[in-house]
């Protein structure tokens, strides 16, 4: 009786598949007709919601203030059939690996279509299912699939081996020379697999990543993650790259498999093992990829702290086999969010060189905040005198001389050289680490020398810089983007002290183009290879010309929000309002956009080409 029963009840199941299939293509006939589905959906709220209500969405809807998921996915159909037609010169199979378990039905469907939709069509979709029996339909939508398309394929487990096993399982079965990696229940842009072919192509790609957005179930975006450029900091406190990624198998071969011990963040430790041996990971800055908000429940909160725990432990994981010995913390308030503190390898003489010509009442509150604060011990300060003329000045530098730590030298050039004077403040100096410190910066963190010089003695960082402030609490510096104002500026500046930033810019360590000259620390050898600050510039733009030679030489620039001082900006030479700085601040200009042209060009890599380069504050275009 048992049998006849599962053969009667699999009957029922069958023509239930069948007819939501159908149901299914006429709704994804709607779908693709932008307008069919916009008129559709707006006949179905107003007889939920009213004409009233209805009518006010729509009008919001035309200010951009409603963003609907269908409008991010809509192709136009000459762009499809453009797409459609492209002659890859090579056509490689990627095989995408997607683990289902107990996922709704309809999200399922939603996941499948928009494999199907795909406009590059060398692809296959393999289903690992670990669904209890309660879930018996997903195992019926996916084989009426595999049915209708060859290259979706299915396999089912009795047992739920867990989400890592099961994607090794998958990846056993899929054949193709890349993989993607897509969740169970979100969404590709139909040109996902066209754009990830191109970079492969054009660029020689081994590692693809893309922008994603995140949407609800009544189909509105409710985040847009445009993201930077491969940046290994900014992985580290938080895993930006997530999603859509595809990856050369061989890479796999050389890197292993999913890890089931990091079950929950088993993603974000593939990405750390394969970015780190890829020959070329490439961003593509267009949202590819969209990702169901997680609901609200008690279950999926706890997943989220189980995952949470899984991302510490694959960050220790990922700094114990670099052998960076480093504590990593979650941070509180920005779950999925790290802090890591390095383990200071020796500690080393650090020069901090402060240019000065008088204030003396300025250079004495710096030096009295860096004397009364620093923890770190072994530390010298160089003043660099240019050229003072107020009495108070040189009496101030006789207080000085008890001090067997501050050392004053004398820079005979005339005029003011930012560049040189720092130059010669180096050469002077005798630290391995070197901190160019403005005169009008007062520090408020105590061990500040150690949270920049934990990045600076790593091998391959060449500049840390500071967070500043004004006296008021807002941000004067959170890392400088170049191109942001026309040539370079200062991002999130004027932000609330206590703002946390888009993805919590304001608040975890990251990788940057350039960093101020206000408060930065430089390794001597570094400085020295790259040579120097350019005398050319004498006021402005001399940090971030350092910073893009830094980088030009192979260097990272790590800013961390750990580090904190303020700066009055300019209390010491003022701003630049006469006549003879604004033409210095124009020739200043004109030669950087010279020197560093194509640097200009390029935009910065670690702020997407998304986001406005008129607004400080990561506004969209």
């Amino acid at each position: 009786m048992r049998n006849h029963a599962a053969k009667r009840t699999g009957s029922v199941n069958s023509d239930s598949s069948h007819f939501t299939d159908f149901l299914w293509m006429i709704t994804n006939f709607i779908r693709r007709h932008r307008w069919l589905y916009l008129f559709a959906k707006n006949l179905r709220s107003a007889k939920r919601n009213g004409v009233k209500k209805t009518a006010g969405a729509i009008t919001a809807g035309m200010r951009g203030q409603l963003s609907l998921l269908e409008s991010a996915l809509f192709l136009a159909k000459h762009e499809r059939i453009s797409q459609q037609n492209m002659l890859f010169p090579k056509k490689y199979r990627i095989s995408i690996i997607t683990p289902l378990c107990n996922v709704t039905e309809q999200f399922l469907r939603e996941m499948i279509e928009s494999v199907i939709a795909q406009t590059y069509g060398n692809w296959e979709l393999y289903l690992a299912d670990g669904s209890d029996k309660k879930h018996v339909g997903v195992k019926h939508i996916c084989k009426s699939y595999t049915q209708k398309d060859p290259r979706i394929k299915y396999r089912k487990f009795d047992k739920n081996l867990g989400i890592s096993e099961r994607s090794n399982k998958a990846l056993e079965m899929s054949g193709g020379e890349y993989i993607g990696l897509l969740d169970q229940d979100d969404i590709l842009h139909p040109s996902a697999l066209y754009e990830v072919m191109k970079v492969i192509l054009n660029e020689g790609a081994d590692f693809i990543y893309s922008d994603e957005a995140y949407f609800s179930n009544d189909h509105v975006i409710t985040l847009r993650h445009h993201k930077p450029d491969y940046a290994v900091d900014t992985l580290c406190s938080y895993n930006y790259i997530s999603h859509f990624i595809v990856f050369d198998r061989k890479l796999m071969d050389k890197a292993g498999t999913f890890r089931s011990e990091f079950d929950g963040s088993q993603d974000y430790d593939l990405v750390f093992r394969l970015t780190d041996i890829a020959s070329n990971v490439c961003h593509i800055s267009k949202l590819l990829y969209f990702k169901r908000d997680d609901e609200k429940t008690a279950s999926s909160v706890s997943k989220k702290m189980e995952a949470i725990a899984a991302a510490e432990n694959t960050i220790r994981e990922y700094l114990r086999k670099r052998k960076k010995p480093a504590r990593v913390e979650r941070k509180i308030g920005l779950p999925g969010f790290y802090r890591v503190s390095y383990d200071l390898k020796e500690r080393p003489l650090v020069s901090v060189i402060i240019p000065n010509k008088d204030n003396a009442s300025l250079l004495r509150d710096c030096l009295s905040s860096i004397l009364e604060k620093t923890t770190y011990e072994n530390y010298e300060i160089v003043i660099v005198e240019n050229n003072s003329c107020e009495d108070a000045t040189f009496a101030f530098y006789e207080e000085l001389k008890r001090y067997t730590n501050i050392h004053i030298v004398f820079w005979k050039g005339k005029g003011f050289n930012f560049s040189e004077i720092c130059n010669f403040g180096a050469q002077c100096a005798g630290g391995q680490q070197l901190v160019f410190f403005n005169n009008d910066v007062l520090i408020i963190t105590p061990n500040w020398i150690e949270e920049m010089l934990m990045y600076s003695q790593r091998h391959d960082v060449g500049a840390v810089g500071a967070k500043l402030y004004y006296m008021n609490g807002s941000v004067q510096h959170a890392g400088v983007i170049l191109g942001l104002g026309g040539i370079a500026g200062h991002i999130y500046h004027g932000a609330p002290h206590n703002a946390t930033g888009f993805m919590g810019k304001l608040q975890i360590v990251q990788n940057m183009c350039a960093v101020t000259g206000a408060c930065i620390m430089v390794r001597r050898s570094v400085f020295e290879e790259v040579g120097f600050f350019t005398p050319e510039f004498y006021v402005s733009f001399n940090d971030v010309d350092l910073c893009i030679k830094i980088r030009k030489a192979g260097y990272l620039i790590v800013w961390t929000p750990y580090a904190e001082a303020y700066h009055l900006e300019s209390r010491s030479r003022g701003y630049n309002t006469t006549t003879e700085r604004l033409h210095n601040l124009a020739k200043e200009t004109s030669l950087f956009k010279a020197r560093w042209e194509k640097e200009l060009a390029g935009g910065d890599p670690y702020y997407n080409c998304n986001f406005s380069l008129e607004k400080t504050d990561y506004s969209l275009k």
